[in-house]
């Protein structure tokens, strides 16, 4: 099976690496699907959740991770996800991100809002 080496990488860590077959993603000119051959490509990252459809010793799995802004390049069948904010899923603590959305709405804090709200769907993705 044809596999891409995927790094996601936050700006104060590495967030995950490892051979993928998939990753979908949102940019600013809409969800894209990167699998193994893919034109290579720039963009923008927008917030939003990421898949990543795994292959590996372990078998096939899936990694979804949070993300807030950032950068998207693919070639040589190397994706990087350079984001300014990322989270793993199960990483993330839902009470505490249920909290921030609803504070974020009082304030109305609309970036504040749309990142409570990344972490929660990007849960929601992985159930």
């Amino acid at each position: 099976m044809a596999e891409l080496h995927v790094e996601l990488v936050a700006a104060d860590r590495r967030v995950w690496s490892g051979e993928a077959r998939l990753v979908v993603a949102r940019t600013s000119s809409g969800e894209i699907g990167v699998m193994p051959g893919h034109q290579p490509l720039l963009g923008v990252l927008e917030s939003g959740p990421v898949t990543i459809r795994t292959t590996g010793e372990s078998g096939d799995g899936t990694v979804i991770a949070a993300v807030h802004g950032g950068f998207i390049s693919f070639a040589d069948n190397k994706l990087s996800l350079l984001a300014e904010i990322a989270e793993l899923s199960y990483e993330i603590d839902v009470e505490r991100a249920e909290r921030a959305l609803e504070k974020a709405k009082s304030d109305l804090d609309a970036a504040a809002e749309r990142r409570a709200d990344v972490r929660l769907r990007a849960v929601a993705v992985a159930r």
